[in-house]
């Protein structure tokens, strides 16, 4: 900074007023990148190739067609499998589910879903032990049908279903049409999977019991 002949103030053009700006603004596309993602449809044209069929013994076939996954009776269970979770950079934490699910034929479960919460998988049982039961498997090694989530709902076949799962850092939260079915803690809890098939819907994945159900409109957000 100097002073020309007339007395007035000069500013040096790289150390002027609007330098700090630049500066942060650099600073920012250089460090901090991009905002996180926070929506992704599973079931979109980005997506839909992430899908498996999940590989359990005598599954029945799985098609992802129009948006949706089909999933045809199994002997007894079939899966679909979402692969790309990690490599899409899913969170594991802080995010909800939201989906429809349809039992088209059948009376055991049918939109029974596998996701991660932190380190950890469990599963929630929609329509299962002949229909009706509701609940989230495994919590302390005791499955959907003994531990403290337990509940039961009539889904009536070919009519869609809505539902909605929150896992925080410490609870998880279910609603179906609305209704709060699971609003349970997860501290200090044991968090698993029951062995044996649904294993293989880890990390993310859908599965049905003896029944023909579809599936659609896969969100995941984060919360």
């Amino acid at each position: 900074m100097n002073r020309n002949p007339k007395g007035h103030t000069r500013v040096h053009p790289i150390f002027g007023g609007g330098t700090p700006v630049y500066l942060c603004l650099f600073f920012m596309l250089t460090h901090c990148g991009p905002p996180p993602r926070g929506e992704w449809k599973l079931l979109s044209d980005e997506l839909e190739s992430s899908w498996q069929a999940a590989g359990i013994v005598e599954e029945g076939r799985v098609t992802i067609k129009e948006g949706e996954i089909r999933l045809d009776a199994g002997q007894p269970m079939t899966g679909a499998r979402f692969v790309a979770w990690q490599s899409a950079k899913l969170p594991r934490s802080r995010y909800a589910i939201e989906y429809e699910a349809m039992r088209v034929e059948g009376n055991d479960f049918f939109g029974t879903v596998t996701f991660p919460v932190n380190d950890s998988h469990v599963t929630l049982i929609i329509g299962g032990w002949g229909g009706t039961l509701v609940g989230i498997s495994s919590l302390d090694d005791l499955d959907a049908s003994e531990n403290n989530t337990t509940g039961n709902a009539y889904f009536k076949n070919n009519e869609w279903h809505q539902v909605r799962v929150e896992v925080r850092d410490d609870d998880l939260r279910v609603w179906i049409g609305g209704k709060l079915f699971v609003n349970v803690s997860t501290k200090g809890r044991k968090l698993g999977l029951r062995a044996g098939d649904i294993e293989k819907c880890a990390p993310f994945g859908f599965t049905t019991y003896a029944t023909r159900a579809r599936i659609r409109d896969v969100v995941v957000r984060r919360l």
